[in-house]
């Protein structure tokens, strides 16, 4: 029997089996999509142990974003094929490998969750003529894709992915898009933990949807984040010249 126990903030499945305890990552802090996938891992778990199916290599959000922000405009890298090949090169193993996986994870977490969405459709000159009346699928980053994207912190490429989220995020505070333009060019530490901070309060159920992007969540989520920051500002603009030069030296011990 499959339960869900917490690790650090993260849900995690256990399965007993053949007097064995199993245990995978969820790779989430909420609840909800925790139970959504406890059943599904815990029978790969199982079929694993018995040898019905290879266990498959892992690959993160991250390289899969990667693929849909460089994917060049016939659109072949993000297909399901495009990307398990893209994945395979970076991680030295055969794409046949892990296509399953790449079709799992686009079906059955990120699509549903309208991280992903299909683009479009490639036709098919080759292969079952329904296949080639239908085409292949390729797809894409939703505002909620982009918006997670840039929560990554090992991510590489928020600057692009930020300047193609704001058009699409539907922020009602007006302004928010310029400023948060201008904080990522001084300050993008700051500026992204921003988005790491709201995908986070999301994935730990404070708040009940990604989309619309509303600044004035930041308040209840952060913790006071946000408040300290802003009153280290506003102190540090009234000081002299003298003693802001000090507070830089010091601050510069925390880089």
């Amino acid at each position: 029997m499959a339960s869900l126990y917490k690790n650090k903030g993260i849900w995690y499945v256990s399965v007993s089996f053949d007097n064995q305890r199993m245990a995978r990552s969820l790779k989430t802090r909420n609840k909800v999509i925790a139970y959504k996938f406890k059943d599904l891992v815990s029978t790969e778990l199982i079929k694993e142990h018995l040898g019905i199916k290879k266990k498959k290599k892992e690959h993160t959000f991250t390289q899969l974003a990667e693929i849909f922000i460089n994917g060049n405009p016939h659109w072949s890298p993000n297909t399901r094929t495009g990307i398990a090949q893209n994945i395979a090169k970076k991680n030295n193993t055969l794409w046949k490998n892990i296509y399953s996986g790449v079709f799992r994870d686009l079906d059955e977490i990120l699509i549903p969750l309208d991280i992903v969405s299909e683009a479009g459709r490639l036709p098919l000159k080759r292969g079952p003529k329904a296949l080639q009346e239908k085409g292949v699928p390729y797809y894409q980053l939703t505002s909620k894709g982009l918006l997670v994207a840039l929560s990554i912190d090992d991510f590489d490429q928020k600057d692009s992915v930020l300047t193609e989220f704001l058009p699409k995020a539907e922020i009602k505070e007006k302004g928010f898009a310029n400023i948060i333009k201008t904080l990522a060019a001084i300050s993008p530490k700051f500026t992204y933990s921003m988005f790491e901070i709201y995908v986070r309060a999301f994935c730990e159920g404070k708040l009940k949807n990604l989309m619309p992007f509303h600044v004035s969540e930041f308040q209840s989520i952060s913790s006071n984040t946000f408040a300290i920051q802003n009153e280290l500002l506003t102190g540090f603009v009234a000081l002299p010249k003298s003693k802001k030069s000090d507070v830089l030296k010091f601050l510069s011990n925390f880089r």
